[in-house]
């Protein structure tokens, strides 16, 4: 009781410390190592830049590229298609089926993520039933994948940042004469803002981490880095050059937030804008509406 108020945190930064900055930590150091011999697994000896320029070949250039493309184009995929359906449900959906709708939802996380991805392996088979797409052992088929498994990350942090908005605020935006489409371009999409990056990165930073997807519908044609770098701890056994792969495709996401995070934030610009000017005009003229009678007082007492 008479501790400080950020003791509260404690157990949150005891867990970030214990399973995520000393196991990152370490796979940092790993990666200024080298395999040492055919039976070992890594040696620190000796600490150089050796394996980033090692994971710097163009085998590992196309990997990312086709790795960026499917985390960017499939988080894109995740928004268009989880928008409308969390949309619905936070606003269309009668509330006492809201509930229902959440669980459904939550359905696919009941059953194993490789259990799921088999189960597409298995419909995009030749003999599946939908063995006529073709899309087994390419690039479409990682992507059908890796929407199917993120979809619920997006939906679920939309619907909170949609239902948070409330009908008197959309109601207040249609009595000022706002249409359907403005009233959700100008005030729903602006409050979910934070829901809606909160899906994005939700999305995009497991799935470019993913490898389970790429291995069971991409083949050699959906190779991903993920998979780069489970082959180096699992079947190389050279953890050195997979921890420096690690640390690029930790360096290369961050920097896809923030360049995302920058274009959104120029764009959005022109809109704060307009929206601070209004601001000051409306204090602006609260102002002088209170200095009117302050003034009409001064000149009837003089």
């Amino acid at each position: 009781m008479r501790s400080p108020k950020f003791a509260l945190a404690t157990p949150a930064w005891a867990w970030l410390v214990a399973f995520f900055i000393i196991p990152v930590g370490m796979v940092i150091y790993f990666s200024f190592g080298y395999k040492p011999g055919i039976f070992g697994t890594h040696a620190t000896d000796v600490l150089s830049f050796d394996r980033y320029v090692e994971a710097f070949s163009p085998v590992f250039f196309a990997t990312f590229m086709n790795t960026l493309w499917v985390g960017v184009l499939g988080t894109l995929l995740c928004l268009v298609i989880g928008a409308p359906v969390a949309y619905w449900m936070a606003v269309k959906a009668p509330p006492n089926r809201r509930g229902l709708l959440l669980a459904l939802v939550m359905v696919p996380f009941w059953t194993n993520f490789l259990v799921r991805t088999i189960g597409w392996q298995i419909l995009l088979a030749p003999q599946g039933l939908l063995g006529g797409l073709d899309l087994l052992y390419t690039r479409g088929g990682v992507l059908l994948g890796v929407v199917y498994n993120y979809l619920p990350l997006m939906i679920l942090p939309l619907f909170v940042a949609f239902d948070r908005v409330g009908d008197p605020m959309r109601e207040a935006a249609k009595d000022l004469g706002a249409g359907r489409i403005r009233t959700f371009l100008s005030v729903t999409v602006p409050l979910a803002r934070p829901g809606i990056i909160a899906g994005v990165l939700l999305v995009f930073i497991p799935l470019m981490g993913d490898y389970i997807t790429a291995t069971v519908l991409g083949g050699a044609q959906g190779n991903m880095v993920g998979q780069l770098v489970a082959s180096q701890f699992q079947t190389a056994q050279n953890w050195a050059l997979g921890s420096a792969m690690a640390v690029l495709l930790i360096l290369v996401i961050m920097a896809t937030v923030a360049v995302g995070g920058l274009i959104v934030w120029l764009v959005t610009m022109p809109s704060r804008m307009r929206r601070r000017l209004v601001i000051g005009d409306a204090e602006a003229n609260a102002t002088s509406t209170r200095s009117i009678p302050a003034s009409a007082a001064t000149e009837a007492q003089s």
